[in-house]
């Protein structure tokens, strides 16, 4: 059986935004190219750090849209958490092999940030 991008990328979705980090990153190639706000950033391991530290912090991921060209998926969803529910986030993938070679998040950082007073 042959597995689409859109059906990996939206397998790994599911698993990281439940929770489940260690089911999304057997998504993950082990020679994830990545690209993120944060620079450090770059590769499985720094991404799955990333993850683990803002799941848990996930009071809801609503989707907004979806686009697919054979091997790259883009997501627009809005990751909500205390602080926001309508910072927008944006995530460009490449799958090879059947497995997530590249992920290109963006979103506003400062959407983030604690409430000022």
């Amino acid at each position: 059986m042959t597995t689409t991008a859109i059906e990996v990328v939206r397998s790994y979705h599911a698993a990281w935004t439940s929770g489940d980090i260690d089911r999304a990153m057997t998504l993950v190639s082990e020679d994830l190219r990545c690209s993120a706000p944060d620079p450090r950033v770059t590769t499985k391991d720094t991404w799955r750090q990333y993850l683990s530290g803002f799941a848990p912090r996930l009071t809801g991921t609503p989707e907004l849209a979806q686009m697919t060209d054979a091997a790259r998926v883009a997501l627009w969803y809005y990751p909500q958490t205390e602080t926001t529910k309508s910072t927008l986030a944006s995530e460009l993938f490449v799958v090879e092999d059947g497995r997530i070679a590249e992920i290109h998040l963006t979103f506003d950082r400062l959407g983030y940030a604690p409430p000022t007073d």
